[in-house]
This record gives C-alpha cells, structure tokens and sequence, in this order.
C-alpha cells in the first residue's frame, strides 16, 4: 500500500535527505531533542529513512529511565528530580550508544527499563548494519556530556501546552544549563505537529 504524502512527512523526507548528504556512510546517530512531541517526529523520521531504503533503530530515551525511588528521590514534582534523576544516561551510553558507534558486530540494546512496572525490562541483544542509522528521542538530549555523541540533533519547540509544572521547570534548567536552540543541527518548530517547520537560533 503506497502511503500517502503529508506536509510532516514531505518535511521528514526533506530533513532526512539533508542528514544523509553529510552522513551517508557508517554509523549515524540522530538525536531529536524537546520536552514534547519527540517520539512522533522520530518515527516520522524513521519512516522516511525507510523508504529509502535505509536501515534504521529507533529508541527512546523514557525506555532507559531510573528506579522510581531514584527519580523522586527529590519529590514526584521536584523539577530538579526531573531534571537531574530521571534518566539512566550511563547504561543508555554503555548498552546502546557505545556500542551502536563501534559498529562491527556489536550487540546493543533499545531499552533497560520499564517505567510503568518499575522493573529492569529483559531486552534482546540486537545488531545492524555497519550503515545503519540510530534516532533516538527525549528530553534534554545536549545536556552537558551529551551533544558529542550525536552526528546531528534536531531540538523541537513550540509546544508546550498541559505539560506537568515539573516537566515545565526541568525544561527550564536545561534552557538555563545547555542553550539546547544554539547547539542544535536542526531547530524545528511543532506547535503544529501537522506542519512542523524549520526555524532559527536567533529568530525572536
């Protein structure tokens, strides 16, 4: 079944054609970077790489999360807690990142932890391609120790609205902290998230 074009796919192609003009072979790591909407834009942007032709992993930063215990260590609502505690970023770099890079056949995984069980998730080993590409979505993802990992980040704005106060201020000390807008490969606006488009650090 041929799928339909829309102006977010259209707009995932074109970005995905962007990416592979300057990272066409080997490994290519895919950040996309914001408190909201991530995970919709990544598979978009999966698909696309899928349809031409392209091997590609996806994963998500909430499946590497902390312990419950861990993450409210600060309170359920601490934005710091949000902020500081959530995310397991140490075993997202060993078993996924690390080994994703070195390529060869190197196992990695897709996901340490489920969040709704709060348990350890039993996940598989996988390998891929020594062209593949890995896009992996979530918060705060150029927080400091983390933008070099990345051939190319996409940060997304523009929503924003419902969020948990805590998300809300977390959002905030990351701003503060990593200037997230000014970092970014790509700075993409999806208050629409049916017609994202492309913005620009020093627009207003």
């Amino acid at each position: 079944m041929v799928q339909t074009a829309t102006p977010a796919s259209d707009f995932a192609d074109a970005l995905m054609g962007e990416i592979r003009h300057n990272y066409r072979l080997g490994r290519v790591l895919v950040a996309v970077d914001g408190v909201e909407g991530t995970r919709a834009f990544a598979d978009e942007l999966a698909a696309s790489y899928r349809r031409a032709d392209v091997n590609v992993v996806r994963a998500s930063l909430d499946d590497f999360q902390r312990p419950r215990a861990a993450r409210e260590l600060r309170g359920a609502d601490s934005p710091e807690g949000y902020y500081f505690d959530r995310y397991d970023l140490s075993t997202l770099q060993r078993v996924l990142i690390e080994p994703f890079r070195f390529a060869g056949s190197a196992g990695f995984q897709t996901a340490s932890f489920d969040a709704a069980r709060d348990v350890d998730r039993e996940s598989k080993w996988l390998t891929a391609p020594a062209d593949a590409v890995l896009i992996l979505d979530g918060p705060f993802l150029q927080r400091p120790g983390m933008p070099g990992l990345f051939n190319f980040t996409a940060f997304l704005e523009g929503r924003q609205f419902g969020l948990d106060p805590a998300v809300i201020g977390a959002d905030e000390l990351y701003q503060a902290e990593a200037g997230p807008r000014f970092g970014a490969s790509a700075i993409i606006d999806v208050a629409d998230p049916e017609h994202p488009r492309r913005t620009f650090a020093d627009s207003c």
